[in-house]
C-alpha cells in the first residue's frame, strides 16, 4: 500500500530539479497510497544521506527545508502505510543497511519471515534501529552486497530468501549510478526518460516527467541507470520481451482542477467516467469487447460466475450479480476476495471468475484470482490501471478508462466498475444467445443515456451539500435499499465511514423488521433508496412501507426517488431526485447523492476528505 519512487539522472542543481526534488514530486503524487510517514535517500560521495519524518509529506519537506541536499545522480523515496511498527520517525523509510550504513532501501509489502532473518542478521553483527520488517531486507541486501560486490546480484540473492509480498528499491554508495529494484506480488513500473529513468508504485510517480512506461513482471529484478534499464528474473535470466506502453492521461488529470478536494473533483467527473467506460464498445447496437480474449465457446460453456472483490469493488460486484443473473440466467456469486480461497470454494473449468480492482494490485483479489486459475477457471479482470498485475495475469481484461482516481474513497471508479459489469453481462448474453439482438440494442441505447442522467444528478449537488452541512454533528446514519438499491445502501454507508468517521450501516430494507429497526429512535437519519414505481414485480410499495415504518419510530427520512414519484412525499423529510431509468441501471444514479453527502459532511467536519485516517488507496498486502 506504500508509495515508492526512484530516480536516476543528473539534473542541474537548480531549485525543484535536483534528484531529491524529483523524488518528492513523485511522492506527492503517491501520497494517497500511505501517509503515516515519508522519507528520501540520496548519495553524498561515500555517504548515504537519509531524511524522513512521521506524518504527511509536508513534514518531510519541513525537515529538508534549508538543508544543503547533495545533487547525486540517484534518489529513492517512500510514503508509508504502517504495518510492522507504529508511524514514527524511526520506522519511516528509507532504511539504512549494512554495518557502515552503506545502503538505503525502501519497501512496499510485508516480509513474512522477517523475524528469522532479523535473528540471523543480528547474530552477524547487524544493528536494527526500527520495529519494521523492511529493515531486515535492508541489512540482508547489504550482507549480500558484501558477498557479491554487485547490487543487482545482491538484490537477486536477497529476493529469493524473502517470503511474502515486496517491491524493494535499493541504492548503494559503491555503485552510485543506479537504483536496483525487485518485485514479487507488489506493484512496480519503470518510467522511461531521455538521459534519466524513473521507478514507482504506479505511473503517477513520474507522469509529470514522462508518459512512457515499462511493466515489471512477477519475480523480476530491474537495474536502472540514467541511460539503461536491464531486467532479469530472480535466477538471473535476462527478460528480453519487455512490455512498454504510453500512459493515456497526463498530469493535468491528476490535479484538483479548482475543487476543494480530489474526491469532489472525481465525483463531478462521473458523467465523463461512465461515457469513457462505454466508449468504443458499442457498434450498431452490438457489443464489441476487444479485450475479451476468452474464446466464445468457453463463455458459452460457463455454468457459474463468481465475482471476487473487496470494499467498494465488492459493492459493484453485488450490482453485477443482479444484472448478470437477469440477463444471462447464470448463477452468480459475489465473494469477498480475502475469504474466497480460505473456504475451499467450488471452482471448475466451467466457472468464470470476475476480479474487480481499481488499482489492479489489490493483494486479496490477486490471490483469489490465482487460486481460481489453479482450479481451471477463466478470469476476467475489471480494472482502471493499465499494466497492473491483475489484468496482466487474468485471461481477459475490461479497462475502465476513467482516468486517475487520487482520493482514497472511490467514486468515479465505482461507477466505471458498475458500467463495465453491465457491459460484461450484456456481452455474455449476446454470446450465449440469452437476449435477442434488438433487446441488447435497446439496453445499450438506454445505457448510453446514462452519462447525461449522471450529469443531471451532479447538477443538483448543491442541495445535497447543504443537507450535509446541516448534519455535520450527526453521529449515526442508516441506509436502506432493496434489490439493486441494497448494494447502493452498502456503498453509501461505506463512504460515510471511510471519510467522516461516524457510525453508518447499510441494510436490505426487507431485513428491517428482523433486527435493524431496533436501531431507530427519535431523530435517527435514515437514507432510503426507493426503486422505480414502474415495471413488473415492483418493490416500490414495499420500500415506501419501510419509510413509513422507520418514520413511525421517530426517524428522519432522507429519500432518494425517481423524478415524478409522488408516493414518497407524505413520508419523507427530504427527497433527493434522480432521473428515471431502468431498474438495473439505477445504481449509477442513486449512489451519487450519497457520495456527495459523505464528501460534504466530512468537509464540514474539517476532515481530510482525500486522505482519511488509517486508509490507503491500494491494499497491496493481505
Amino acid at each position: 500500500m506504500c508509495g515508492i519512487v526512484g530516480y536516476v539522472g543528473q539534473r542541474p542543481a537548480s531549485p525543484s530539479s535536483r534528484p531529491v526534488d524529483v523524488a518528492l514530486q513523485g511522492l506527492a503524487r503517491l501520497e494517497y497510497r500511505g501517509y503515516d510517514s515519508a522519507g528520501v535517500a540520496v548519495l553524498d560521495g561515500s555517504e548515504v544521506r537519509v531524511a524522513k519524518a512521521k506524518g504527511k509529506l509536508k513534514n518531510l519537506r519541513g525537515v529538508l527545508e534549508g538543508q544543503d541536499v547533495p545533487t547525486s545522480a540517484v534518489a529513492i523515496g517512500h510514503t508509508r502505510w504502517a504495518t510492522h511498527g507504529a508511524p514514527t520517525d524511526e520506522n519511516a523509510h528509507p532504511h539504512l543497511g549494512g554495518k557502515d550504513d552503506e545502503l538505503a532501501l525502501v519497501h512496499n509489502g510485508i516480509i513474512e519471515n522477517f523475524a528469522a532473518l532479523r535473528t540471523s542478521l543480528e547474530a552477524d553483527g547487524y544493528t536494527f534501529r526500527s520495529e519494521t520488517d523492511s529493515e531486515a531486507a535492508a541489512h540482508l541486501v547489504a550482507r549480500e552486497m558484501q558477498r557479491t560486490g554487485d547490487l543487482t546480484l545482491a538484490l537477486r540473492a536477497a529476493a529469493v530468501q524473502l517470503e511474502g509480498a515486496f517491491t524493494l528499491l535499493a541504492i548503494h554508495r559503491d555503485q552510485p549510478d543506479r537504483v536496483v529494484a525487485a518485485r514479487r506480488n507488489s506493484p512496480l513500473v519503470v518510467g522511461l526518460g531521455e538521459g534519466e529513468n524513473y521507478l514507482g508504485s504506479d505511473v503517477a510517480a513520474f507522469v509529470d516527467n514522462t508518459r512512457e512506461a515499462l511493466e515489471i513482471g512477477q519475480d523480476q529484478v530491474v537495474t536502472v541507470t540514467a541511460d539503461d534499464v536491464a531486467v532479469t528474473d530472480f535466477e538471473g535470466t535476462e527478460v528480453t520481451e519487455k512490455k512498454q506502453y504510453t500512459i493515456a492521461w497526463d498530469v493535468a488529470a491528476a490535479q484538483k482542477g479548482g475543487y476543494d478536494s480530489f474526491m469532489a473533483k472525481e465525483i463531478h467527473e462521473q458523467a465523463t467516467a461512465v461515457a469513457d467506460t462505454l466508449r468504443g464498445r458499442i457498434d450498431s447496437g452490438a457489443l464489441h469487447l476487444d479485450e475479451m480474449s476468452i474464446d466464445e465457446s468457453v463463455l458459452r460453456s460457463i455454468d457459474k460466475i463468481i465475482v471476487v472483490a473487496c470494499g467498494t469493488a465488492a459493492n459493484a460486484g453485488n450490482v453485477a450479480k443482479y444484472a448478470i443473473e437477469h440477463w444471462c440466467r447464470i448463477p452468480t456469486e459475489v465473494e469477498l476476495a480475502h475469504e474466497f480461497r480460505y473456504r475451499d470454494p467450488i471452482v471448475t473449468e466451467k466457472t468464470l471468475v470476475v476480479a474487480i480492482s481499481q488499482s489492479g494490485e489489490t493483494m486479496d483479489t490477486l490471490m483469489a484470482m490465482r487460486h481460481a486459475q489453479e482450479q481451471g477457471a477463466k478470469v476476467v479482470a475489471i480494472c482502471n490501471t493499465y499494466g497492473s498485475t491483475i489484468p496482466r495475469e487474468a485471461d481477459a481484461a475490461l479497462y475502465l478508462h476513467v482516468g486517475p482516481e487520487i482520493a482514497v474513497a472511490s467514486t468515479k471508479a465505482y461507477l466505471g466498475q458498475i458500467t463495465a459489469c453491465y457491459l460484461l453481462g450484456l456481452y455474455l448474453a449476446q454470446v450465449r444467445g440469452n437476449l435477442f439482438p434488438d433487446e441488447i440494442a435497446a439496453l445499450m441505447e438506454d445505457l448510453e443515456q446514462l452519462p447525461a442522467h449522471v450529469q443531471t444528478v451532479l447538477d443538483g449537488a448543491g442541495a445535497v451539500e447543504e443537507l450535509a452541512r446541516s448534519m455535520k454533528d450527526t453521529t449515526s446514519v442508516l441506509f436502506l435499499g432493496r434489490h439493486v438499491g441494497y448494494p447502493t445502501a452498502l456503498e453509501g454507508a461505506l463512504k460515510l465511514k471511510e471519510i467522516a468517521y461516524i457510525h453508518a450501516e447499510g441494510f436490505a430494507a426487507g431485513e428491517l423488521k428482523h433486527g435493524p429497526i431496533a436501531l431507530v429512535d427519535e431523530g435517527q437519519p435514515v437514507f432510503v433508496i426507493v426503486p422505480s414505481p414502474r415495471g413488473r414485480d415492483s418493490l416500490h410499495s414495499k420500500v415506501v412501507s419501510n419509510i413509513q415504518e422507520v418514520r413511525a419510530r421517530g426517524a428522519r427520512t432522507l429519500v432518494i426517488a425517481e423524478e415524478g414519484d409522488e408516493d414518497v412525499l407524505p413520508y419523507s423529510d427530504v427527497v433527493l431526485r434522480v432521473p428515471a431509468t431502468r431498474t438495473l441501471f439505477a445504481p449509477l444514479l442513486t449512489v451519487i447523492p450519497l457520495q456527495i453527502f459523505s464528501c460534504a459532511l466530512a468537509a464540514a467536519k474539517g476532515l481530510d476528505v482525500d486522505q482519511p485516517r488509517n486508509l490507503a488507496k491500494s491494499v497491496t498486502v493481505e
